[in-house]
């Protein structure tokens, strides 16, 4: 699902950040953990094809990333890729069940009403469906964000820091919670963070 080989990159007057192989099979999840400054959130963005892969490769499904146009990489990771970022990227000017809806219709012209609700009713969101964005709690909004991230069932859902701003409770009902809709999906999961409480949750990690 997720192979790659020899990845680097390199900011302005920076030293290159060196990164070790990944293989994640299908279905599978995996840990990426390591403390801040080594490159975590940079590694996803490789992988998601939000970075351009200037020194190795990233295959995704068996698509090497670097073999893709960029319009080609924005399509692609809009069928196949959910992004859980760890700041919320929302359409403030639309309401809870706009914002799902219009993440359903990319790329694919899709309108699936019945997979909003149950989505919707599992992140206990239904009774926010009209809200504004801006009305949400933080914790509605953080679990808007991880709707939005897996309403158009991916193959690969990449989280950053999902629970760094939790407490030990919210920490393990958010990661039950993508694991859950991992397997719904019949997705593969990877997680980068740095927080140390999500490594009881992982057999598969690696350390940066």
């Amino acid at each position: 699902m997720v192979e790659t080989s020899n990845l680097s990159y390199t900011y302005d007057n920076s030293e290159a950040l060196v990164f070790p192989d990944i293989s994640l099979i299908p279905g599978e999840h995996m840990l990426v953990i390591g403390p801040s400054g080594v490159g975590k959130t940079t590694l996803l963005y490789l992988m998601a094809g939000l970075l351009p892969t200037l020194k190795g490769t990233v295959a995704i499904d068996g698509t090497e990333l670097n073999t893709l146009s960029r319009k080609e990489i924005d399509k692609f990771r809009g069928e196949h890729i959910g992004l859980i970022f760890q700041q919320y990227h929302f359409i403030k000017s639309l309401n809870v069940s706009d914002n799902l809806r219009l993440r359903q219709s990319f790329p694919k012209n899709i309108n699936d009403t019945k997979r909003r609700y149950e989505l919707a009713e599992r992140l206990g969101l239904t009774q926010h469906f009209e809200k504004k964005v801006n009305a949400l709690s933080h914790g509605q909004q953080q679990r808007l964000g991880i709707a939005l991230g897996l309403i158009h069932k991916p193959k690969i859902i990449f989280a950053d820091e999902p629970t760094s701003n939790l407490d030990d409770s919210n920490c393990t009902k958010v990661i039950d919670l993508l694991k859950e809709e991992a397997k719904i999906c019949k997705s593969s999961l990877l997680i980068i963070t740095h927080d140390q409480r999500v490594k009881s949750h992982f057999k598969n990690q690696v350390v940066l």
